[in-house]
């Protein structure tokens, strides 16, 4: 029995064509093959995933350093102590002042010197 659908005739039962048993092993093995390199992406992507939650977690732990370093500088201050570090930092930016200033003098005297001779 065939069906006549908008001119054409069917046939009942499954479209396409059959596999054969070679298509079938085929298809085995492209299934294998496929379920190996899913295996070996998802490997890579867990290993990418784990170095990046170990890298973040260094640099968590160097920030909670630093911000422990900087409450016990905030804790001697506030008792009227300026620790050696800040007194450091402070000094080095007078220093850099003072030479850029001495540096700024300098190149104006010269200036200065060179526009009074003719």
């Amino acid at each position: 029995p065939f069906q006549v659908v908008g001119g054409k005739v069917k046939k009942p039962g499954k479209r396409g064509r059959k596999p054969a048993k070679i298509d079938l092993k085929a298809k085995l093995e492209r299934s294998r093959q496929s379920a190996r390199e899913c295996r070996a992406r998802k490997k890579l992507r867990y290993q990418y995933l784990e170095e990046l939650v170990s890298s973040r977690e260094r640099a968590i732990c160097a920030l909670r350093e630093e911000l422990e370093m900087y409450k016990q500088w905030c804790m001697a201050m506030d008792q009227g102590k300026i620790p050696s570090e800040i007194k450091a930092l402070l000094t080095g930016e007078e220093q850099g002042k003072a030479q850029q200033n001495s540096t700024k003098l300098a190149k104006a005297v010269k200036t200065e010197a060179n526009s009074n001779n003719p």
